[in-house]
C-alpha cells in the first residue's frame, strides 16, 4: 500500500456550490473542476493508505461530538499578498468551523498536523490567478449570499488526476439545527452544547 492525499471539508450545498464553481473557472481558475465548493477542515494531507480506517474512524468520533449549526456567507474577502487567494466569507458559524477543524486534527488523532497559516474558515473562489482576475473575482462575488443548516462534512482523496472526490460523508450526532439568531448567542449555544 502507498500514500494518498485526503482532505476533509463542509460542501457548499447547490445551488450554490455549482454557482460559486462556475464562478470560479470563469475566472480563470483551472483547478475549479476538480475542487468541490467547500469550507476546508483537513487541507491536503498525505497519509498511508493503510491508516485510512484508523482517519475514518477518527472522523466518526469528531461527528458524533458534534452538532448542527447555521452556516451563512456574504462578500469577499482575500488573503493577498500573503497567499494568492480571493474567498467568499463565513459570517456565521465560524467558530463550530473553527472547533471542527481542531478536533479533525487533534494531537492524538491520525492525521495531527500544524497548518501553514492559521486558521480562517473560508470558501475558495480564485487561487493563484493573475491579480486582474482575482480583483475581478473579489468585486464580482462582492454581494453574494447563502445559507443553510450545516449537518455534517465529508472527507474527500485526491486522485492521480488532482480531482477530489468524496470518500464518505459524516452527519453530526445532534439533529437540532439551534435557531437562526445573533451569530454570538448562536455559535456560543452551539459550542457550550458540546
Amino acid at each position: 500500500m502507498g500514500t494518498v492525499t485526503i482532505g476533509v471539508s463542509i460542501a457548499v450545498p447547490e445551488p450554490h456550490g455549482s454557482l460559486l464553481q462556475e464562478r470560479r473557472a470563469g475566472f480563470g481558475d483551472a483547478a475549479a473542476h476538480g475542487i468541490p465548493t467547500h469550507l476546508t477542515l483537513l487541507p491536503p494531507t498525505e497519509v498511508d493508505e493503510a491508516d485510512l480506517p484508523a482517519v475514518e474512524a477518527h472522523l466518526s468520533g469528531v461527528a458524533a461530538a458534534g452538532r448542527p449549526f447555521p452556516m451563512r456567507l456574504s462578500g469577499t474577502g482575500s488573503f493577498r499578498p500573503l497567499s494568492p487567494v480571493v474567498y467568499v466569507r463565513v459570517v456565521q458559524g465560524a467558530e463550530a468551523c473553527t472547533w471542527l477543524q481542531q478536533r479533525v486534527r487533534d494531537a492524538s488523532g491520525p492525521v495531527a498536523r500544524e497548518l501553514q497559516f492559521p486558521y480562517h474558515p473560508h470558501v475558495t473562489v480564485a487561487h493563484g490567478i493573475d491579480e486582474a482576475a482575482m480583483d475581478r473575482a473579489f468585486a464580482e462575488l462582492a454581494g453574494f449570499e447563502a445559507e443553510w443548516p450545516c449537518t455534517g462534512f465529508a472527507l474527500y482523496e485526491q486522485g492521480p488526476d488532482g480531482v477530489w472526490r468524496k470518500l464518505r460523508e459524516y452527519t453530526f450526532g445532534g439533529s437540532v439545527v439551534p435557531p437562526q439568531g445573533g451569530q454570538a448567542d448562536v455559535e456560543r449555544g452551539t459550542i457550550a452544547s458540546r
